[in-house]
């Protein structure tokens, strides 16, 4: 089964992404056109405290409508490498510098509609290190033992993808 490309238009940009309409020929011999979120890629942080426990952030999410407990994320700069990114946003987010990053996995966010690209990693020994946080970033600090994080999102009590991935992407390094 192949596609063949014909054709690609920049639809709109933004401050974090573009979004353009691909022409595709199918391989019935027929056309189509997908319209696809330009995204220069992100991370996610899986931060343990000595305690045992995870560092979760809660955010109001306008798409949502809700605050949702999410594990910190964020953003690449350009091309900024991706153990880069984590080391700077575990940083902003949770005050916290990670004395050792390991990375654990990689996923596409959405590959219907979009390019994102997340690099997962797990941050221990921790630190207080904090930078400043986005100017539109409100943040609230939550710790949540290991098992008790596991088990809410099993319940379906954190109805965010990107972090329910990075858990069972982690889940072999947690010392459960």
């Amino acid at each position: 089964m192949s596609f063949e490309f014909i054709k690609s238009e920049q639809l709109f940009q933004g401050r974090v992404f573009k979004i353009r309409r691909d022409t595709l020929k199918t391989p019935d011999g027929g056309e189509t056109k997908l319209d696809i979120v330009e995204h220069g890629g992100s991370v996610i942080i899986i931060p343990v405290d000595d305690d045992g426990n995870l560092l979760f952030i809660r955010q109001y999410r306008h798409a949502a409508g809700m605050s949702l407990l999410e594990l910190p994320a964020g953003t690449r700069d350009g091309n900024e490498p991706f153990e880069e990114c984590a080391a700077r946003e575990i940083r902003e987010e949770t005050g916290m510098e990670a004395g050792m990053l390991k990375k654990v996995g990689e996923f596409y966010l959405a590959p219907g509609y979009s390019t994102e690209f997340m690099g997962v990693f797990l941050a221990t020994d921790l630190k207080h290190n904090p930078l400043d946080a986005d100017d539109d970033e409100f943040l609230e600090l939550e710790k949540i033992p290991v098992k008790e994080a596991l088990a809410m999102a099993e319940r379906g009590e954190m109805p965010d993808a990107k972090s329910l991935a990075a858990l069972l992407l982690a889940r072999p390094y947690l010392n459960l």
